[in-house]
């Protein structure tokens, strides 16, 4: 375990992180949640770890159904890794201290007004979570093995940049959590500075 978590935060350190200066979006950040799959010793990061994904519930007012990374919009004097630990919380019942965070991702700007911060956290060896029901309609425990794949990218007519799609259960996770994910798959697993801001988001995500 220890060794996976010194892979993790060893990658994320000797990653370039760019923020976004974009002072008209709000503040958000969501929360890559490493947890241990029980492979046995001398798995590497892809088989050994998997993280936390939801489909948000149904009956929120926007993004229903849509694959999400547990997080939000960071409240005034918190920082954003606060606000990651802090969502995590709220959404999943996790709660996991300061010493948690290994390290943060590129800012993802996003269509409907929000700048997002990905904070990768450590929860190591987790049990069963009781999702908040108001918030998460699913949640799912996805090594990270099952990310580890080439996205799709595609062009639509409204946009200039490619849209990413990123295969997961024989369906697609778009931006901003594929480019999140990918980006995190490249970083972490292959050691590669691919950046992913650039990256659109489907139409049906703009507002």
């Amino acid at each position: 375990m220890d060794d996976l978590r010194q892979a993790v935060t060893g990658a994320l350190a000797g990653f370039e992180r760019r923020p976004a200066d974009r002072p008209e979006l709000k503040v958000a950040a969501v929360a890559i949640t490493l947890v241990t799959t029980g492979a046995g010793d001398g798995a590497g990061v892809a088989d050994g770890l998997a993280f936390l994904l939801t489909r948000r519930a149904t009956t929120l007012r926007k993004h229903s159904g849509q694959w999400a990374l547990p997080g939000g919009r960071v409240d005034p004097g918190e920082t954003t890794t606060e606000a990651a630990r802090r969502e995590l919380a709220e959404e999943l019942g996790l709660e996991l201290g300061e010493d948690a965070v290994l390290g943060l991702l590129d800012d993802y700007p996003t269509r409907s007004g929000y700048v997002i911060t990905p904070v990768v956290l450590w929860a190591g060896q987790v049990g069963e979570l009781r999702p908040n029901p108001d918030e998460v309609g699913e949640l799912f425990r996805i090594t990270v093995r099952q990310i580890d794949v080439e996205p799709r990218f595609l062009t639509i007519p409204e946009s200039d940049a490619p849209v990413i799609q990123v295969p997961l259960f024989d369906r697609f996770v778009h931006a901003p959590t594929g480019a999140v994910l990918y980006q995190f798959r490249e970083v972490v697993v292959h050691g590669r500075p691919t950046r992913v801001a650039h990256l659109e988001q489907p139409v049906f995500a703009w507002r």
